[in-house]
């Protein structure tokens, strides 16, 4: 598997072996990029980001626009995730925020998180995109008692301090209205999250570029990136497309060696989504899941999970730490293992589907959606890229032609080092030790 910190480049790699992609075509690809060409700006990376960057600055600001896709639109982590359209991204909570800025940064960030699950639901709407969207409500699952007593602090400090509706369910409640989950403590319920099907939901952004006239080269990508009197030179393996301005959306997929502006300053994490058989509704009812709202839990090392329009049970959580093992049949394993403790009368549904993706972390734990001089990135949605990265493109349009965005650390700081870079890996390794024994005693 393409592991962004051991391969020089992610070109020539497969599709996903995922539910999503077995019986979805992706239709024609797009014409590789041949012959110099020339634009005003350049994306790199045909996913949520990249595409929805391309469509606002196309459509709302008529600037001339190429986006370059390494391989096939679908081949990254806009058609590997799960499908959580969740309000928040990185892993600070809003408490957290506030103590490290102050309360009205924290509710700036909120705002926009707030404004990204409603941008993808109006793109939906408007665009007539059928993604399969499910039913509204995001279920923050607490998966220990001192766990429940944060959830419960969480929904009364997003109601006092944001006027935004945030409800505590207790434990019994939570069992006997939405899932008999063994090892749930109660949930805080937000009213705006929903599941989508994250294909359709791609296949439908590219259609809008499409529409819109922006051009799109697929299985063309950036193997060099040359900067010289002002202009960016981005080289593929067939040509190149010299631009102005260039923004830099492959977020996990991004090359360790790729620009000055991002190298060694994110964190790929691989994360692993198990796809049962479907279920049926007896069986359902006797597991004790009465609801297809998204729900993750509280871990350090989350579980997220959601029942699917055709009652199969999707189940995620974290994979391999290195990508030579990102295959290795022990990971999905797991996987079901959790599955059957949150769920044991599902312990004989078999897995159908076993398929991994990266998502990129932060060293401070947040986004970064950063534009200086013309060159832009957004880095670090810590797999909560579904949603965000709508309002991050939104904004990176904005900032790219002099609009004023909102002074938030989202927007107006570049990514952090990574401290000891080459050991990055190894320290994700303890973390995941740690986090394991963090989940099992302690909250």
């Amino acid at each position: 598997m393409y592991d962004p910190l051991i391969n020089a480049s992610p070109k020539n790699q497969p599709l996903a072996e995922s539910y999503w992609l077995d019986n979805i075509p992706l239709g024609h690809t797009a014409p590789a990029l041949i012959n110099a060409q020339s634009t005003d700006v350049a994306i790199i990376g045909g996913g949520y980001t990249g595409l929805l960057t391309a469509y606002y600055l196309a459509t709302e600001f008529n600037i001339d626009c190429h986006v370059l896709e390494a391989n096939q639109i679908g081949f990254g982590a806009s058609a590997r995730n799960a499908g959580f359209v969740l309000k928040g991204s990185g892993r600070l909570s809003y408490s957290q925020m506030a103590k490290r800025w102050d309360i009205d940064t924290a509710k700036g960030i909120y705002n926009e998180f707030t404004q990204a699950v409603a941008r993808v639901d109006d793109l939906i709407t408007s665009n007539g995109i059928n993604c399969d969207r499910q039913e509204k409500g995001y279920l923050k699952i607490a998966h220990n008692q001192p766990a429940m007593q944060f959830m419960q602090n969480a929904a009364a400090f997003i109601e006092s301090n944001f006027g935004d509706s945030a409800e505590f369910i207790q434990p019994d409640e939570f069992k006997q209205r939405y899932m008999n989950h063994h090892q749930a403590f109660g949930a805080l319920r937000m009213n705006d999250g929903f599941g989508i099907n994250p294909v359709k939901l791609l296949l439908g952004y590219k259609q809008l570029i499409q529409d819109a006239g922006v051009m799109l080269s697929e299985h063309s990508c950036v193997v060099d990136w040359v900067e010289e009197s002002g202009i960016h030179r981005l080289i593929t393996d067939k040509d190149e497309l010299r631009a102005k301005r260039v923004i830099c959306a492959g977020n996990g997929y991004t090359p360790k060696q790729f620009n000055q502006r991002i190298d060694n300053k994110y964190l790929p994490i691989l994360s692993n989504v198990i796809v049962t058989e479907p279920i049926s509704v007896e069986l359902l009812q006797q597991a004790g899941i009465f609801t297809h709202q998204v729900a993750m839990d509280t871990r350090i090392l989350k579980y997220y999970y959601r029942l699917l329009p055709d009652n199969r049970l999707l189940f995620g959580g974290r994979g391999a730490v290195w990508g030579k093992d990102a295959t290795n049949p022990k990971y999905g394993y797991r996987l079901k293992q959790a599955l059957n403790k949150c769920f044991p009368a599902l312990v004989a549904c078999k897995v159908d589907f076993n398929w991994t993706g990266w998502i990129a972390a932060a060293f401070d734990d947040m986004p970064h959606v950063f534009e200086q001089n013309g060159v832009g990135y957004s880095l670090g949605y810590c797999g909560a890229g579904v949603s965000f990265s709508s309002q991050a493109a939104y904004r990176l349009a904005q900032s790219l032609t002099g609009e004023k965005i909102p002074n938030l650390p989202l927007y107006r700081s570049p990514l952090p080092q990574m401290p000891f870079a080459q050991l990055r890996r190894w320290g994700q390794w303890g973390y995941y030790h740690y986090g394991f024994i963090k989940d099992k005693f302690t909250f």
